[in-house]
């Protein structure tokens, strides 16, 4: 199994790294690399940006409009964009829906919904978790009644991230209660613009409103936005959550938050200390496992062999990992990690280091946001458990 890239790759890296280097708005980086907010226009004009260069789409086959990338151009692309401070990508439209729209919609569907996504001009939500119903989807009870040529939408989802710039939303509806609950479920694609459709916030922990819970009361949806057959959604569920869950993982995230990490912990004097630097080295020896961990997954596409399928596995390193980096940026910044006034940020007092650096005030945001890595996507036990049943058998 050979991990090395080729000259060819290098060369492809190279290339989108200059790219990246003068597209990429400066404003944006400099939000990123320190962690401070970003408004729903940094996100877009990132997308539209990328949407233009036709790389919104960049896991898309050529035949959808993508640049038709290996899986290994796609890694090198995402790490260059991770390093150079661009904002993640919002998966829901690209790298999500689009994948069951591309694999399971009709041609119809694709060409309706498609250009939109791949321009980054359309934004979309996932519609999946509700109360009482998380890891278990199988659970759900969001109700949709056929009704002629529509279907009668009427329940509630919550944890829905970014909902609040929701203009499309797919979601995971209940369309029979015969047999196995996993048989009963349908994916629909629904305007969120329509009548009976409302968001309500949640704030976190942090401050912070970037999730919400959204309620359906007697939407109308026209039957030609299901995709599929009817009751055969769990089957598109299934497919679009080993994307969501391989993207949880995000290891170039991790590569650029480690060395945010130790500027953090050489500008507040603890990196000098043996026992803190131990705590980085084990981290970055897990970060440099995660990342082999991926590339035996390339390595293995390229060669044509079927990988294991470790989504489940990737999910749980990964999340554990954005977990420990911002622990270990709490412990160095210690009591002046603490103050997230979000007034005073917005006012422009974002806690500097000498030399005009941006320095601590976000830190407790982000240590107490990314507490839901372990949760979302499937909770990592129970990630565990499919990982044992599908090892072990």
């Amino acid at each position: 199994m050979d991990l090395a890239f080729t000259p060819e790759e290098q060369k492809f890296r190279q290339d989108i790294r200059a790219w990246v280097r003068e597209n990429l708005p400066q404003d944006i980086a400099h939000k990123v690399h320190n962690a401070l907010r970003l408004s729903r226009d940094d996100m877009q004009r990132w997308a539209r940006i990328l949407g233009q260069k036709g790389w919104l789409g960049y896991g898309w086959p050529q035949q959808f409009g993508g640049p038709g990338w290996t899986a290994v151009q796609k890694h090198l692309f995402e790490e260059e964009c991770a390093l150079a401070g661009a904002p993640r990508i919002v998966p829901f439209g690209p790298v999500m829906v689009a994948s069951v729209i591309m694999t399971f919609g009709s041609p119809e569907q694709q060409q309706r919904f498609l250009p939109g996504i791949a321009s980054g001009e359309v934004w979309w939500s996932q519609g999946y978790s509700e109360p009482g119903s998380g890891s278990d989807l199988a659970s759900i009870k969001t109700r949709a009644e056929r009704q002629g040529d529509k279907f009668i939408v009427n329940g509630q989802k919550t944890w829905t991230t970014l909902a609040q710039y929701g203009e499309w939303i797919f979601c995971l509806v209940r369309t029979s209660t015969e047999g196995k609950p996993q048989t009963g479920i349908s994916f629909l694609l629904i305007d969120m613009k329509s009548p009976g459709v409302s968001v309500r916030p949640i704030i976190m922990l942090d401050g912070e409103h970037e999730v919400n819970e959204v309620f359906f009361d007697n939407v109308e949806v026209p039957a030609e936005n299901l995709i599929g057959e009817e009751n055969k959604g769990w089957t598109y569920a299934k497919h679009l959550l080993s994307h969501e869950r391989t993207n949880i993982a995000d290891v170039n995230r991790a590569k650029r938050e480690l060395e945010r990490v130790k500027r953090i912990a050489k500008t507040e004097g603890v990196y000098e200390d043996r026992r803190f630097r131990d705590e980085i080295a084990k981290l970055e020896v897990d970060v440099v496992a995660l990342e082999m961990m991926v590339l035996r997954v390339l390595s293995a596409e390229k060669s044509g062999k079927n990988p294991l399928d470790i989504a489940g596995l990737l999910k749980i390193k990964g999340s554990e990992i954005q977990q420990r980096y911002t622990e270990l940026m709490m412990l160095a910044a210690g009591p002046f990690a603490v103050p997230f006034v979000k007034e005073a940020m917005e006012a422009g007092w974002q806690g500097n280091f000498p030399g005009g650096t941006v320095g601590l005030a976000p830190l407790a945001a982000t240590y107490f946001n990314l507490r839901k890595t372990t949760i979302y996507g499937g909770s990592n036990e129970v990630q565990r458990n499919i990982v044992s049943q599908f090892v072990l058998g």
